[in-house]
């Protein structure tokens, strides 16, 4: 139940062969450290008197926490995901507050990277990516910048916070008109995913994914691949397809799993779903823990057109924005509760891998900096984020924007999707082929816009090319079938 982020760096100008080391010992000399970062799991029976489950530790061992790692000569792309993709297949000792950091070293062309991983029952996506960007600086000069875990929780923003007072009276009778009116808001929203499941209209309903490679049991062994992408050309696409940029993302999603489970699996007759988490805080809400609720829309994985298939997801995502809009905030909650809980209790039962599934695949796109950022004068050049599987649902696609680009992280279970670099590599060539239709003028400037970056993942064939510096030669064409010699599919305009 753990997700990540994997953080690419460039060192800073005139870094000496000490900087990581010195690095690593100050981020070790922090000792002050704050929640969520020092919240321990009470042992015991979970009953009544032993909540909350989590508890404050006086005495972090950063020495636990903290490590340093180091790839094998040359640390390419290729070197740097097979380490990532064994990282994150390893658990989190329960005993111990529920994170680490591994700081990478070796990565070519005078970079390095750090990897962290954080239990989902202390933060979203959301909230850890905010709370870990507040570390970094747009100044390139700042130095003397503390570590990940420095940063606490911010303060929890509410919809009603700038409200006038009301007194207790008035509050008790509108916290109970709010409570009545959400319990009938998410009742009518249960009748409408009740006859939605009965036949094939706009809206998607939970627990109607149709069997595929996506579903069974999982082992624990993960594979990690990314891709990385011009975000303003994402941008241009939605406007051309009159989409939005999420509908775009599942559409890439879409095309290469269309064409993946065709090389590996059968395409299933109905479309595949995605379950895709919405974002529930203010934009200025710094708290941790998880306020997200979760939107199910169908991928159009059973049509072969691209234009009708981005109709349909178009479709199916605009059906589960209104059913979810007409509920009020009190109820949203409780909605992502109605999808997924008897998915959750069947997991707790141990019925995982044997049960039905609220959705085929999970897929996310989480807001990241808009500005170029540095950590103690090094340039943070990707931010890729990694995510949780569970029985059923064997794959996650998580995107994240900065800096002007979208990347993309790929978590797959190892045992049942093998290839995984093939998936990452499926989108490039979607990406391709979309933009030559909905963009055609583009097509005489891609040669312009090819990626330094390919797929990377713990597979045996070799998916990532190295990175070129800037004016370097086009990269070798990918070969067919093969995974091996990836071209590369980051696209500007």
């Amino acid at each position: 139940m753990h997700v990540g982020a994997l953080f690419e760096f460039t060192k800073p100008p005139g870094a000496g062969a000490g900087f990581l080391s010195e690095t690593l010992k100050g981020m070790r000399e922090e000792r002050a450290v704050p929640a969520p970062w020092n919240l321990k799991l009470v042992e015991g029976p979970l009953v009544g008197p032993r909540l909350p489950l989590m508890r404050e530790e006086k005495d972090v061992d950063l020495d636990h926490h903290v490590r340093h790692s180091a790839l094998p000569h040359p640390g390419g792309q290729r070197e740097l995901g097979i380490l990532v993709s064994r990282l994150h297949s390893n658990q989190l000792d329960l005993h111990k507050p529920l994170w680490e950091m591994h700081l990478v070293e070796g990565l070519e062309r005078n970079r390095f990277a750090i990897y962290m991983k954080m239990h989902h029952s202390l933060i979203d996506g959301v909230s850890g990516i905010r709370m870990i960007l507040r570390t970094l600086s747009p100044d390139p000069e700042k130095r003397g910048m503390g570590a990940f875990w420095t940063v606490g929780a911010g303060k929890r923003r509410h919809r009603d916070e700038q409200a006038p007072a009301r007194g207790p009276l008035d509050a008790l009778f509108a916290t109970a008109v709010e409570g009545a009116g959400a319990a009938i808001a998410l009742g009518r929203a249960g009748v409408e995913l009740g006859k939605a499941s009965l036949d094939d209209g706009g809206l998607s309903a939970p627990y109607r994914s149709p069997d595929s490679a996506l579903g069974g049991q999982l082992g624990g062994q993960r594979r990690f691949a990314t891709q990385q992408y011009d975000l303003e050309l994402i941008k241009d696409l939605a406007r051309a397809a009159d989409c939005t940029l999420n509908d775009m993302v599942l559409y890439l999603s879409s095309a290469a799993l269309r064409r993946y489970l065709g090389e590996h699996g059968t395409i299933p007759d109905r479309s595949l779903t995605a379950g895709v988490p919405v974002n529930l805080r203010e934009a200025d809400d710094e708290s941790t823990g998880n306020a997200i609720g979760m939107l199910v829309a169908e991928l159009g994985t059973n049509i072969a057109d691209p234009l009708e298939r981005i109709a349909a997801i178009k479709a199916s995502t605009a059906e589960a924005k209104r059913l979810q809009s007409e509920l009020p905030p009190a109820a949203r909650t409780s909605y992502t509760l109605l999808l997924n809980g008897p998915y959750i209790a069947g997991l707790i039962a141990g019925l995982g891998g044997n049960a039905p599934v609220p959705f085929s695949v999970g897929i996310s796109n989480v807001p990241g900096p808009s500005e170029t950022l540095y950590f103690n004068g090094a340039k943070l050049d990707a931010l890729f984020p990694l995510s949780l599987l569970l029985h059923g649902n064997a794959l996650n696609i998580t995107c994240l924007s900065s800096a002007g680009k979208l990347n993309f992280g790929f978590t797959g279970a190892r045992d049942t999707l093998p290839h995984l670099q093939r998936l990452a590599l499926y989108m490039g060539d979607s990406l391709d082929e979309i933009t030559k239709t909905l963009l055609p003028k583009r097509k005489r400037t891609r040669k312009a816009g090819r990626a330094k970056r390919t797929a990377s993942s713990n597979g045996g064939n070799k998916a990532r090319a190295p990175r070129k510096p800037a004016g370097a030669s086009k990269p070798k064409p990918k070969a067919k079938g093969s995974g091996a010699g990836a071209r590369a599919s980051k696209s500007s305009g």
